[in-house]
């Protein structure tokens, strides 16, 4: 029955503290919303760009038409020296509301090098910090140069008297048959959302259970009434289960409202899930009881959420990321938790081929458990 009322009056401290609930709730549902916002349309589509047409001959102006048709590139302004469009784009850079983000210039001789069988060079200069962007603008050039190259080369066979099939068929030497493996949509919500949402879990479980202690530093209220030991285990057990249900809510409602895929059972994702969220509350107990402001808990979390999110290897590839700050990241759990739920969720993998990392958040669940423990004990007990 002691044990009944501990877990109630600790759900009543919980649901009474306004910072708690706010970042529990508020701060998860918030998140669900306002960080797949930007990536909703998955890619960009119809950059604006500015041609320079240099050559000003019919073939020319087929390729302006042809880019200009591709989904990736919308040809808004035809500049007549390469300095204006620069001029253009530069401007576009430092405002950032509206204007062109590329540009295409169309050398001189391009048709009489094409009727010569040479290879024109297309200039394009883009904005590359907007990876998407400068991306998306040049598979669209690419497509467009692509395809009147082939229409070029097919002519010339034509005019040799080679039959139509034949020259369609050996356009090229190489075929491309791509299919996108795990992200068919080759967008960013399947790629970064999952392994952000595991992030945001960590974080705002930490943060709770940091806050938690944080305010409970000073006074004598129940947690002075009962042993360091029983306030420990029913704020764990307490905490956590109220992140179950909210990563249900993540990983079902969120992942339904944008078509994320879901290829792990119920039975894999509680095996990552409980030393995942367990080990995520030992460390905010742990800051909650050494931190001496509560709100140097959030300050915390916060600033660390950026590094750990670039060092999970989901972001940025594992192998160029120097080794020190791999191990040191495989000290948190959102590292190996990332890794093991895309594997699973997005994959399809077992848990035989996630071993590994189970078997590490078990074991940061321990470290991070027994160092919690002290911590918090020693500041419990303390006057």
């Amino acid at each position: 029955m002691k044990k009944l009322a501990l877990l109630m009056l600790e759900i009543k401290a919980i649901m009474g503290n306004s910072a708690v609930v706010l970042t529990m709730f508020a701060g998860v549902i918030f998140y669900s919303f306002l960080y797949p916002l930007p990536y909703a349309n998955q890619t960009p589509r119809e950059q604006n760009i500015s041609i320079v047409n240099l050559d000003k001959s019919q073939a020319s102006y087929q390729l302006e038409r042809m880019v200009d048709a591709t989904p990736q590139i919308t040809v808004v302004q035809r500049d007549y020296s390469i300095k204006a469009a620069e001029e253009a784009l530069l401007t576009h850079r430092n405002n950032g509301i509206s204007g062109i983000s590329g540009i295409l210039v169309i050398p001189e001789h391009f048709y009489k090098d094409l009727l010569l069988g040479k290879s024109p060079v297309l200039a394009y200069a883009g904005d590359a910090s907007f990876f998407l962007v400068y991306g998306t603008i040049i598979e669209g050039l690419a497509n467009a140069g692509s395809t009147l190259a082939a229409k070029t080369k097919v002519s010339h066979l034509l005019t040799q008297g080679l039959p139509v099939d034949y020259a369609g068929d050996h356009v090229s030497s190489v075929k491309l048959n791509m299919k996108p493996t795990f992200n068919p949509g080759m967008g960013y919500i399947h790629y970064v959302v999952p392994a952000v949402f595991v992030l945001i879990l960590q974080q705002t479980l930490a943060m709770a259970a940091g806050l938690m202690g944080g305010t409970q530093k000073s006074g004598h209220g129940y947690w002075r009434q009962y042993s360091s030991g029983q306030v420990f285990a029913v704020r764990s057990i307490t905490l956590v289960g109220i992140y179950v249900f909210l990563s249900l809510y993540y990983f079902g409602v969120g992942f339904e409202m944008y078509g994320i895929n879901r290829l792990a059972d119920i039975p894999t994702m509680l095996a990552i899930l409980m030393p995942f969220l367990l080990s995520t509350c030992f460390i905010g107990i742990w800051l909650g009881a050494i931190l001496p402001r509560r709100e140097l808990v959030t300050f915390v979390v916060l600033i660390s959420s950026m590094p750990l999110i670039f060092s999970a290897g989901v972001i940025w590839p594992l192998e160029i990321i120097p080794s020190p700050i791999i191990w040191l990241s495989s000290l948190f759990p959102s590292t190996p938790a990332i890794q093991a739920f895309v594997a699973a969720n997005q994959m399809g993998a077992t848990l035989y081929q996630i071993m590994d990392k189970l078997l590490l958040l078990w074991g940061l669940t321990f470290l991070w458990g027994v160092v919690a423990f002290i911590s918090f004990k020693r500041s419990n007990e303390s006057d």
